[in-house]
């Protein structure tokens, strides 16, 4: 009925390419995918610990949205997981300052430019690094997956013995020149201004390019919504409205940017009051943190539980499954599996598995190998004698497990499990690579807002520990008394 009346509005209205993108889809939604630590492109609105992206690009989006008459649905991943997630049929398009590079291109459609950026070399003030031929010899950083990678690969066959290093996002690479492990990065102009702001000790030169490049949106191969999201764009720049709303995000970035005090060579300047109104942001990820470990230690002891019964029932086939399926997960690495789960769910099952499901079940399987070992070693561990006796009174095998064996064994594995369930807490700080927002999220969030790094790490680290120091405790409390009854 929705879809029904926005074709009906769209009709009454006139608005053409509204009824041409809606009838191409068939759908009113539609999933927009970026990467947040980005400003002024997106990124989040942390003040009072709201959880809203905005920015340049949202802006941009939530009028296309209007015009073509659809609704705007947002998630995130990092940047390098920006087209895989359109190849999945994740999401319906990317907005995340992308530039069409021919490589991309292979992979994914693109709009038209809706704004052209330069690439700066950012450095140290005393490096005297201006133009790209005093890159020679030097170690720059980049982001991982950006055209400023590309054009950094291009410049090095250029200029001799340049080393590259890439990161994931730049307040990493930002961190690197600051810490002297690189001599600088190549950083987009309206970023590169950011991080000089706030970073006193920082500039950035515009790098000289004969090639255009720019900012467009990026669709799955052959999208219906190439052609309408290009109309609206036209007219968007055609009125003007595009520069205005690149004058509100880009001057208001350069603007209202709180700036640092240059380190003293040697030491380290850390000002925790510039997080303070975030810290309502970076204290809202407890609870999905919290959640995401609970939910995986329960089903993943359910699912050990059933592993380690196949392994000790003495029948071959369950045997040699369960066997080779801890082998699998014991060996590879635990975030290819989440990536291949998240990524591959989709396509293979046609089920749009969401990320916090993708996290859990990741961890269940994962968790579940690891705790299969500790609980058949719990089961042998329990005394035979408790067994025979069982059977010699005509206990069923099923009833013993459950009411006699089980039991003893949990109890004598309990600080085993204690420590799985701690590493699962830390460990859950992976999921943030496929747009989780729990507490590390959350607090590189606030760190890539505020041009800063260390404090919201630091942060974040504080509250981990808390976390786990609570969990400590209270195992100690429940291991007391369990000794005490018996």
């Amino acid at each position: 009925m929705l879809f029904a009346a926005t074709l009906t509005i769209c009709i009454i209205t006139g608005n053409s390419h509204s009824l041409q993108a809606a009838s191409s889809v068939g759908k009113d939604t539609l999933t927009m995918i970026t990467s947040p630590d980005y400003p002024p492109y997106e990124f989040y609105d942390t003040q009072g610990g709201e959880r809203k992206i905005v920015g340049f690009d949202v802006d941009i989006a939530n009028t296309l949205a209007k015009e073509l008459g659809f609704k705007l649905q947002i998630m995130e991943s990092d940047f390098n997981g920006l087209i895989p997630a359109l190849q999945a049929n994740r999401a319906d398009f990317v907005m995340a300052g992308m530039t069409p590079t021919p490589e991309r291109q292979k992979n994914v459609d693109f709009s038209i430019i809706y704004y052209e950026a330069k690439d700066t070399i950012v450095a140290p003030k005393t490096s005297n690094l201006k133009q790209i031929q005093d890159l020679a010899g030097k170690k720059i950083g980049v982001q991982l997956g950006t055209i400023q990678e590309q054009n950094a690969k291009k410049i090095s066959a250029k200029v001799p013995g340049i080393q590259l290093k890439q990161l994931n996002r730049v307040p990493e690479v930002i961190q690197e020149i600051k810490s002297g492990r690189i001599d600088g990065a190549i950083v987009e102009d309206t970023v590169a201004k950011g991080f000089a702001q706030a970073n006193p000790e920082l500039e950035f030169t515009v790098i000289p390019s004969q090639e255009a490049s720019g900012s467009a949106i990026a669709f799955p191969k052959g999208s219906q919504l190439v052609e309408p999201f290009n109309k609206v764009l036209q007219q968007m720049k055609d009125k003007g409205e595009l520069q205005k709303l690149a004058t509100k995000w880009f001057s208001q970035t350069t603007a209202t940017k709180t700036t640092s005090t240059p380190t003293a060579k040697g030491g380290l300047n850390l000002d925790f009051t510039r997080i303070l109104p975030d810290i309502p942001f970076i204290l809202k990820g407890i609870p999905l943190t919290l959640l995401f470990t609970l939910l995986s230690v329960f089903l993943g002891l359910i699912w050990g539980t059933v592993l380690s019964l196949c392994k000790i029932t003495g029948i071959k086939p369950l045997v040699w499954v369960a066997n080779a399926y801890t082998s699998v997960f014991r060996g590879t690495p635990l975030l290819l599996q989440l990536a291949l789960v998240y990524y591959a769910t989709p396509q293979l099952t046609g089920y749009d598995i969401s990320a916090l499901e993708a996290g859990v079940l990741t961890f269940t399987l994962n968790s579940g190998a690891y705790m299969s070992e500790t609980i058949r070693g719990g089961i042998q561990a329990v005394d035979k004698g408790q067994t025979e006796a069982a059977m010699s009174m005509g206990v069923p095998y099923r009833l013993m497990m459950w009411d006699i064996i089980l039991p003893q064994a949990l109890k004598n594995i309990l600080p085993a499990l204690v420590n799985e369930t701690i590493g699962l807490l830390k460990d859950s700080a992976l999921v943030s690579t496929i747009g989780v927002v729990e507490i590390l999220r959350s607090a590189q969030i606030v760190g890539a807002n505020k041009y800063i790094y260390f404090e919201p790490l630091l942060f974040a680290g504080l509250i981990y520990y808390v976390l786990v120091m609570g969990l400590t405790k209270s195992a100690s409390v429940l291991e007391r008394r369990l000794r005490q009854s018996e």
